[in-house]
């Protein structure tokens, strides 16, 4: 047998590359180098994960503490106050007294401290699907979902002023600052395509909610779990693309020279999480250039799948496109989409804060969601991804049985009683949980706080709300503070 170890010692010697020594290194090299790339992948991830564990208050991420029905959550959030009056809570008495003095037990309170008389809804009920609950001829395509709807007819809120009970429906706070729920669930859960965001906002085209983006902050939570907001108008993310006259391979070089700077400032300041979060959105950026143009390519959907949003019609388009996009975000991953339907206070017609005009301001605003939401609904759950997706309906407070004063025909801020509503896993579907008194001023069965509501949710994820916290200026913070129950008569 040939003695390669001769050929060996004799190409040392000589300084010689020969053929057998040039075909071992060779392989052996390109071998090393993937092992390298391989192990530099993994210790990255790895880095991440224990960044993320040291920095101030971090606890290590927790697995569902139970079996989840969801692993995902769209939320659609109907700015200004949409009125459970005239919606998913039907009071007959308001017709027959509309016009005279409301009559309730207590002292009658409004926000803008002028009481007038009942005010009738301009909409009709009828007793929808199979399951018979009363919805109103306003929407009536959210209506021919009855049968999937599970609704809260019993919210109730701290403020009835915009921005703070915004504020509240979102992190379970009046005060602003605190992480939002889906800061929480990205904290919590993470994301499943680590290409993509786990935390996504799309405002209405029309302008941002009452305290704009501090909505989808993420507290004192690390920097990296805040929302991702996307624009609705034009280029998704600004600046995301490589303009065309930079070269792929100059572009990659940049960013890794960047990555290595950011990396030594980390090391220089530890602990700092809103670098860490800036490295992260880098990070994160570069894989998006080529995640999130295909994500939000509305041109792949059929025309069919197109026109059940509403994209066919000027009215519904806008809202049509942020509810399209949200089923294709989760659909790759994404764990949590908030959608706004509104823009801030101030604005009756961009809105639904009806002061001025109840059938005015609630007619136009539902013609350009009420499609939308039905079509989410129905496309979700044409794909099956109903069974393992929440739906969450939801508005800051409801709006007051009697007009803002006496020849009024709008109604004030009433944050002692409104209506969401919920869809998907785990719940029961079909049903109307809590009630109001006959004027639908007062709770009268099952209050359910904020804090209430958060519980279930997080329940549905299979987070148990009272465990998933995060200590913070001395104590375990958590979504819920110290309040919350799970509402058990909503769960299937």
């Amino acid at each position: 047998m040939y003695d390669h170890s001769v050929e060996q010692e004799h190409d040392r010697l000589s300084g010689r590359f020969g053929r057998r020594r040039f075909l071992l290194d060779a392989s052996a090299g390109l071998g090393a180098i993937a092992l390298h790339w391989l192990l530099e992948r993994e210790a990255r991830a790895a880095d991440r994960e224990a960044d993320r564990r040291t920095l101030p208050g971090a606890s290590p991420r927790p697995a569902p503490h139970f079996e989840p029905k969801v692993r995902r959550v769209i939320q659609i959030f109907a700015c200004g106050g949409m009125s459970h009056l005239d919606t998913f809570d039907h009071k007959p008495l308001l017709r027959e007294r509309h016009g005279r003095a409301i009559e309730v037990k207590g002292k009658i309170t409004p926000f803008f401290g002028q009481p007038g008389t009942c005010l009738q809804s301009p909409w009709t009920f009828e007793k929808r699907g199979e399951s018979g609950l009363e919805i109103s001829s306003l929407l009536p395509e959210i209506a021919k979902c009855a049968d999937d709807l599970t609704i809260i007819r019993s919210m109730v809120a701290k403020s009835a002023n915009h921005t703070p009970a915004t504020f509240q429906m979102n992190s379970g706070f009046t005060l602003n600052g605190f992480p939002s729920m889906g800061a929480w669930l990205s904290y919590g859960l993470g994301t499943e395509n680590e290409n993509l965001p786990a935390y996504v906002v799309l405002p209405d085209p029309r302008g941002l909610p009452a305290g704009g983006a501090i909505n989808w902050t993420s507290g004192f939570l690390p920097a990296s779990h805040q929302g991702v907001c996307f624009r609705t108008k034009g280029d998704p993310i600004p600046d995301l693309s490589t303009p065309d006259d930079v070269e792929p391979a100059e572009r990659d070089a940049g960013r890794a020279f960047l990555a290595r700077l950011n990396r030594g400032d980390l090391a220089a300041h530890p602990g700092d999480s809103s670098l860490e979060a800036r490295i992260r959105s880098y990070e994160l950026a570069a894989r998006m250039q080529t995640s999130i143009p295909e994500s939000l390519d509305l041109a792949r959907e059929p025309k069919s799948v197109r026109d059940l949003y509403g994209l066919d019609q000027p009215a519904t388009a806008g809202f049509g496109r942020n509810c399209l996009m949200a089923r294709r975000l989760i659909e790759r991953g994404v764990r949590f989409v908030q959608l706004y339907h509104g823009g801030a206070f101030g604005s009756p017609r961009i809105n639904w804060d009806a002061h001025e005009d109840l059938k005015e301001n609630h007619g136009n605003q539902a013609a350009s969601l009420d499609r939308p939401v039905a079509g989410l609904l129905r496309d979700l759950k044409s794909r099956g991804l109903l069974a393992d997706t929440l739906v969450l309906f939801t508005t800051e407070f409801g709006r007051t049985p009697f007009t803002q004063g006496i020849d009024g025909k709008g109604r004030d801020h009433h944050n002692l009683a409104f209506s969401c509503w919920m869809a998907g896993a785990g719940l029961r579907p079909g049903i109307a949980h809590g009630a109001t008194d006959e004027f639908g001023y007062q709770i009268v069965d099952s209050p359910t706080s904020i804090y209430d509501l958060h519980a279930t949710i997080l329940h549905l994820l299979g987070i148990d709300h009272k465990r998933l916290t995060y200590y913070y200026n001395g104590l375990n913070r958590r979504l819920t503070d110290v309040h919350g129950v799970v509402v058990e008569p909503l769960l299937a």
